[in-house]
């Protein structure tokens, strides 16, 4: 006869000698991408929530669109959630498509909002979830730039696939935002068993006192012992992270930034340039990727603590946008993302004291300077004051 105790604990036993990578797992954009995705979305079997900044209406957004009303026409509950000035482009027929084919579908304007004045808060979500079992979730939006084609490269970018509790809680958050129940603010972060690993949904929404991500940010890079990699587009971190990241640095912590060579914002990567003196000064390793554009928000911090998400390091992802992402404590997985960064290190120009010094011309500091102050203005000027809005008179 078999105790109860002893199949219990043979359950505990087959649980744990599963890897931390079966139910976390690191994914890229690109095609394998988008094939999980839909994947995901055709196994689903009760509900699905897709929330995403940008969702395009090319052949990436029309294949995930086709499999979404195919959930919906088999009486999955479909709940998709874009914010109204990223996805301002989709056509009302795409949007009435959708809606016809059993689509809940809604987007996500700014709290203080008088006719055509709005105050800059924007939801940058990159999130999927089916039936609270199984999530996406990261920095990868839906649209071609994000899949590649056979002549481009897809922009660079990560995304990290749940299959544990904390699928259960994004779904939840999830059911909150598209809902408009207003009790996300409430929901603490919890960190999940998946395996050997901890994992737990962080987000940020300065508004609603929610800074969760920015802080998690900056207390593992003050915890830093051994190094600290970030990857990161749109990267000008504030005066607080700054000063971590010189902290650390000046403990023997060694950093390195993976930054965009290549960027859709150009502006951006200029002004992100003008702290690489300042960089290098703190014995900061630069290296930039110049094969596609850099899109991605990810860190890893000794080898233990990882992030991946809809974060970037400035202000406006601090204070301004509502942001999401995974925190993960597992040295699995931290070995994986580890090796990936490599791969993209090997791929990259580094940015050394010579070969910036080499670069650096008047013009170019007098422009970087330029560009700097205009981008943190902006940045400002969007997260904390009203602007005119270029949107449609009505959204669904």
């Amino acid at each position: 006869m078999i105790h109860k105790s002893t199949t219990e604990e043979q359950k505990k036993q087959l649980h744990d000698s599963k890897s931390d990578n079966a139910y976390i797992q690191l994914l890229h954009s690109g095609e394998a991408y988008f094939i999980r995705l839909k994947n995901i979305i055709r196994d689903a079997q009760k509900e699905i929530h897709l929330q995403t900044y940008i969702y395009e209406n090319d052949e990436t957004g029309n294949d995930i669109a086709t499999c979404l009303k195919e959930a919906a026409q088999r009486d999955v509950k479909v709940y998709v959630l874009l914010d109204a000035y990223g996805s301002v482009a989709l056509p009302d027929s795409f949007i009435q498509n959708l809606i016809q084919h059993g689509v809940l579908i809604r987007f996500f304007s700014p709290l203080f909002s008088v006719n055509n004045f709005y105050l800059g808060r924007r939801m940058h979500h990159k999130v999927l979830v089916a039936d609270g079992k199984m999530a996406l979730i990261g920095g990868i939006n839906i649209a071609n730039k994000y899949h590649g084609t056979l002549k481009s490269e897809p922009w660079l970018d990560y995304a990290v696939q749940l299959d544990c509790p904390a699928a259960e809680d994004l779904q939840k958050l999830c059911r909150d935002y598209f809902f408009r129940k207003g009790s996300s603010k409430k929901i603490k972060p919890v960190l999940h068993s998946a395996g050997k690993a901890l994992v737990g949904i962080t987000q940020n929404d300065w508004l609603k006192s929610k800074t969760e991500v920015c802080d998690a940010y900056t207390n593992a890079i003050f915890r830093a012992k051994k190094e600290i990699v970030i990857l990161g587009s749109y990267f000008l971190p504030g005066r607080k992270m700054s000063k971590a990241l010189k902290k650390a640095s000046e403990r023997g912590v060694k950093i390195t930034v993976i930054l965009a060579g290549i960027s859709d914002v150009p502006l951006v990567r200029r002004a992100t340039e003008h702290l690489y003196a300042n960089f290098l000064h703190n014995q900061i390793q630069i290296y930039e990727w110049e094969k596609s554009v850099l899109h991605g928000k990810a860190a890893l911090v000794d080898n233990q603590w990882s992030t991946i998400g809809s974060f970037n390091l400035n202000s406006l992802s601090c204070y301004g946008s509502i942001e999401m992402n995974v925190e993960i404590y597992s040295s699995a997985f931290a070995e994986t993302l580890r090796s990936d960064f490599n791969r993209v290190i090997s791929e990259c120009r580094e940015v050394t004291k010579t070969n910036f010094k080499q670069k650096t011309t008047i013009l170019n500091k007098l422009a970087d300077w330029l560009s700097y102050h205009m981008i943190t203005f902006t940045m400002h000027l969007l997260t904390f004051l009203p602007h005119l809005r270029a949107l449609k008179k009505f959204r669904l």
